[in-house]
């Protein structure tokens, strides 16, 4: 008889994978990476005997449990499980994920659904933080349909606000881990920053791109792909990450001028395959990069001056929205951003 484990399965933002209660996972660490792995159908470029989509993006799974923490309804776990090895990572969050743990939560009943909306506070467990996601809930229950629209995902959907403070240094200790707005490595100048998520933001111009290049396009540059996974690895020690040779963080980053009427454009690597977008905290940590002087994202990016700051990380698929709130030293106190999520099946997926 075939083993089986309830889920459900979400789009999240412009990612995708499966939602798990903590209890139906086993507790020990290798025997749930082991299921996961399988339930993925990694490793495998297809990811052909398994749920997996063969991307990063719809390789990925959140574990969510009732929280004990005073002010705070979940914990939430994310885990990135990789297409084509058999690795199982915490090293870093998922923002995109994290727009369908507020609605799966109160469809489990982890949550009390309210009637209109319902506030859901949500733990980070990977990196310490909380975030607030305010889910539509008439009659109390998650409703998907709506009028949002996010790049890289068709058609509409339930806004879901997601509000975070406090994500400065949330992997790396501080949100420069060198303290430095500007460090070069392998001749090239670079930001290492963690507004949320690790990043390397720096000058696709430094790298013999011009930024505005398809996924395609760059993933077919052996010769920048082997710079950038160069310069990553020496990034990580640096950044307190230790040797991320297995890691998928730090992502790297490269920035250009905006060219659809946004703040800045990115091609970014998730840390060996160009993002069809970029991740939510991602997009955070380079907006914040834009504040700093004569850092590669402020050279490139087009900034009104102001304590509250709407800025647009353009993208291979369109732009995504980061809102900074800055106290009177112009630190970054709170940052927001609009995401959707739709549930696409709820029941049993089998292991065996």
């Amino acid at each position: 008889m075939s083993s089986a484990i309830r889920c459900m399965w979400m789009r999240g933002g412009t990612s995708k994978g499966g939602y798990f209660l903590a209890d139906d996972l086993p507790a020990d660490t290798a025997a749930r990476d082991d299921i996961l792995l399988r339930v993925m159908g990694s490793p495998d470029p297809r990811q052909i005997d398994g749920m997996g989509g063969a991307d990063p993006l719809t390789s990925k799974v959140a574990v969510v449990k009732k929280s004990t923490r005073p002010g705070v309804d979940v914990d939430y776990l994310f885990l990135q499980v990789f297409v084509d090895q058999a690795i199982v990572t915490d090293k870093q969050n998922c923002g995109n994920m994290l727009a369908g743990v507020g609605p799966f939560a109160i469809e489990r009943g982890l949550v009390a659904g309210q009637n209109g909306e319902t506030e859901v506070a949500i733990y980070m467990e990977n990196t310490g933080q909380t975030a607030i996601a305010t889910v539509q809930t008439p009659n109390g229950q998650p409703d998907y349909s709506g009028s949002a629209r996010i790049d890289g995902v068709p058609g509409t959907a339930a806004g879901i606000p997601l509000l975070f403070a406090d994500t400065a240094g949330s992997s790396c200790g501080a949100l420069l881990p060198t303290g430095n707005a500007i460090d070069m490595i392998d001749g090239i100048a670079v930001t290492l920053i963690d507004n949320g998520m690790p990043c390397v933001v720096l000058a696709a111009s430094d790298l013999g791109v011009t930024g505005q290049e398809t996924r395609a396009e760059l993933e077919a540059n052996e010769t920048l792909r082997a710079r950038l996974e160069k310069i990553r690895l020496l990034a990580g020690p640096m950044m307190n990450l230790g040797d991320v040779t297995k890691a998928s963080v730090p992502k790297m980053s490269m920035v250009s001028p905006a060219t659809n009427g946004g703040t800045l454009s990115t091609r970014t690597f998730i840390p060996h395959r160009c993002h069809a977008s970029i991740g939510v905290l991602g997009a955070v940590s380079v907006a914040t990069a834009c504040l700093l002087p004569d850092s590669p994202a402020s050279k490139v990016a087009s900034i009104k001056q102001g304590k509250h700051l709407s800025l647009s990380v353009e993208h291979p698929t369109g732009q995504m929205g980061v809102i900074l709130n800055l106290d009177d030293t112009c630190a970054v106190t709170q940052a927001g951003i609009l995401r959707t999520a739709r549930k696409l099946f709820d029941g049993d997926v089998f292991i065996d």
